[in-house]
């Protein structure tokens, strides 16, 4: 789990699922390949919620990171980008 982002609204975390099965696997000590299962939680902190990007949500968040990447977005930028996949949340946030 890595933080990716934090400010005042926003959080966003990169999560990779299966981690120990693919270093398992790199190590030899899996009799098949396992590909990796990544997502991204964003946190909209001023309503509670979150949202979990996997599949070909997370490849195209993950496209958007590299672009921000190469040409470093505006905290506006970002921000607005977040708002439009927060606007996804359904799931309030609930912290243990």
């Amino acid at each position: 789990m890595h933080m990716l982002y934090n400010s005042d609204s926003f959080a966003v975390v990169h999560i990779l699922a299966n981690a120990q099965e693919v270093a398992s696997a790199a190590e030899g000590d899996s009799p098949r390949p396992v590909m990796p299962r990544h997502g991204f939680e964003i946190v909209d902190k001023r309503s509670g919620k979150e949202v979990y990007l996997d599949g070909s949500w997370a490849e195209l968040f993950q496209q958007k990171i590299e672009a921000w990447q190469k040409n470093t977005p505006t905290q506006e930028e970002v921000e607005d980008t977040l708002e439009r996949y927060a606007s996804l949340a359904q799931t309030p946030l609930v912290v243990h």
